[in-house]
């Protein structure tokens, strides 16, 4: 062999040696090796994040008087609304808390909800990601449920010593139990699939055969509370379409995803209080 040749053949020739090595590492190595990429990467994530809420405060400096007014004006609104709200939901809680006992039911597990901000958005084509500004020193276990006030975010799939990563709902790794507005049989919601820059969706299946849905009339699905990882009741995304599955006792069909999942800055995990109960 000319020395040329083996010149040019040299790097596929390390390249090859790396990944020997690498398959003949343990996997208990590589996943402590992952791990402390993703520590030592950390700080430069928290200061690009942190950067950016400054950037926006010294923006927000920038406006005039009266567009801090209308803008205090707008939150005064929300807030009353909010307020209404709050009260509602604390008369609804009463009673069920008056059925649970009437009825001698068990009580469903409790949250507390964790707020944190969004240091970073991986998105690719299968998964889809994001990673938060709190981990194990805000108690966030693996598994936790993460909303927003579209509905459901997805869940808590790594906690690190001060981020979490977030598997997406539009992710094909997460599969949730879910049931059509005003019914109570449970189908599979799974996310897919999905090229950048477009509106997330994910597929059902299993659904009933009497359900309808089209892009004219689309179905919204909401949790089905089984698995003891989502509660009840929180939206999902809406069914665009319906065909039968090939064995023709279901259905199965596309569920269009609250496209602000592509740009949200915070969301809210889910604390189970008593995690061995649920």
């Amino acid at each position: 062999m000319s020395p040329l040749q083996f010149i040019r053949q040299r790097p596929f020739a390390l390249l090859g040696v790396v990944g020997l090595l690498w398959l003949l590492t343990p996997v208990a190595l590589k996943r402590l090796a992952r791990v402390s990429l993703f520590e030592f990467g950390a700080p430069a994530d928290f200061a690009a994040s942190y950067a950016r809420d400054l950037q926006q405060y010294w923006s927000l400096r920038t406006r005039s008087t009266n567009e801090l007014l209308q803008t205090a004006r707008d939150l005064a609104n929300l807030n009353a609304g909010y307020e209404a709200r709050i009260q509602e939901n604390e008369a609804l809680r009463e009673e069920v808390r008056r059925l649970e006992e009437a009825l001698h039911l068990p009580s469903n597990p409790e949250y507390r909800t964790e707020i944190a901000r969004v240091v970073r958005r991986d998105f690719g084509t299968w998964s889809q990601r994001l990673v938060i500004r709190k981990g194990r020193n805000a108690g966030l276990p693996v598994g936790a449920p993460v909303i927003f006030s579209g509905g459901v975010v997805g869940r808590v799939a790594e906690v690190h010593a001060y981020t979490a990563i977030v598997d997406l709902v539009s992710s094909p790794t997460l599969r949730i139990a879910a049931v059509a507005d005003g019914d109570s049989r449970p189908f599979s919601f799974e996310g897919g699939p999905n090229p950048p820059f477009t509106q997330a969706r994910g597929s059902v299946e299993f659904v009933p055969l009497d359900v309808y849905a089209s892009p004219e009339s689309p179905k919204r699905i909401v949790t089905a509370g089984l698995g003891g990882v989502f509660p009840a009741g929180i939206v999902i995304g809406y069914i665009q379409n319906l065909e039968l599955d090939t064995g023709g006792l279901f259905k199965s069909g596309t569920v269009l995803l609250d496209p602000r999942l592509n740009e949200l800055h915070e969301v809210a995990v889910l604390v189970p209080l008593n995690p061995e109960q649920q």
